[in-house]
């Protein structure tokens, strides 16, 4: 005879996992593309790990991060910041 709460607990556990990535990956993803990071948590905390693809898909505003340093970039040597780039940005 199984446990029918222990194999419960365990499905349960494993979609919190599910729903607390899909979270912060579209709160830092909204926050990437300039609408901040309450957006991104509120789609999370609503549609959970659907909202990741949502934000994927979504346009960039044009003085976002996303647009002035790519889509996953990293800073290392050479590199610019967000504010060096918007500066250049507004010279141009």
């Amino acid at each position: 005879m199984t446990f029918v709460f222990a194999l419960l607990g365990a499905k349960a556990l494993y979609l919190l996992y599910l729903w607390l990535i899909g979270c912060i990956a579209a709160a830092w993803l909204s926050d990437r593309k300039g609408y901040g990071e309450k957006a991104g948590l509120a789609t999370g905390l609503l549609l959970s790990i659907l909202a990741v693809p949502i934000w994927l898909l979504w346009p960039a505003k044009a003085d976002s991060r996303w647009k002035l340093q790519g889509a996953f970039s990293r800073r290392g040597k050479g590199k610019k910041t967000v504010a060096e780039a918007r500066a250049e940005h507004q010279e141009d």
